[in-house]
């Protein structure tokens, strides 16, 4: 066959590429402060090829490539632990956050309490149904503590005992693991984050 020696690189160019311009699409929003920050893309890309790196792994583990296991698996490791370090550091961030939207702000009345009482509709619309998840915070916790166990936690001690056993079971289970992890940790980033116009839509009349 055509040996290209410069497709590898091309294809890793167009994907850290993909990573960029999809993370862009949420840091941009300067109104949703839970994404408008640089760790946005940094989580984008350590999480991409966190969980490419573990695949990579899987599959050599598999298929008995063992020196490109002995590079994807170390190297898997470390960019699962920095993208739990970097996911957490947003985590926190956000939590400490103090919104800039209010219903003061959204109506100019400055009394210091203020009460919304009805969205001024008695059903539900696309307003209300696309731009909030309807999860109580207790479900939120439970959300956020199993994709930081299932999308890096767990991963990252399957990735040591397969790097320390060369076990093809740990890098299969590590895969498998993260993929319900990251589908959770992608569920919170879009439900952590509060829209301003959900001010407008939070009761019932």
């Amino acid at each position: 066959g055509i040996h290209v020696p410069w497709l590898p690189l091309a294809a890793i160019a167009v994907a850290a590429l993909l990573w960029y311009c999809t993370a862009m699409i949420y840091a941009c929003l300067r109104f949703i402060q839970e994404w408008a920050q640089p760790l946005t893309l940094v989580n984008f890309t350590l999480i991409g090829l966190s969980s490419g790196l573990i695949l990579a792994s899987a599959l050599a583990a598999l298929m008995g490539e063992s020196a490109l296991l002995r590079v994807s698996g170390p190297c898997a490791l470390a960019v699962t632990l920095a993208a739990w370090g970097t996911r957490t550091m947003s985590l926190r961030r956000n939590a400490a956050l103090v919104p800039r939207s209010t219903l003061q702000t959204a109506t100019g009345i400055r009394a210091p309490k203020l009460v919304q009482k009805s969205m001024g509709m008695s059903a539900g619309s696309f307003n209300t149904r696309e731009f909030f998840h309807g999860a109580s915070r207790a479900a939120l916790k439970q959300v956020k503590l199993g994709f930081l166990v299932l999308g890096f936690a767990v991963p990252a001690l399957l990735l040591l005992w397969g790097i320390a056993t060369q076990s093809s079971l740990a890098f299969v289970l590590a895969l498998l693991v993260q993929v319900p992890g990251l589908l959770a940790e992608r569920w919170f980033f879009f439900a952590q984050a509060r829209h301003p116009q959900n001010l407008y839509y939070q009761v019932v009349s």
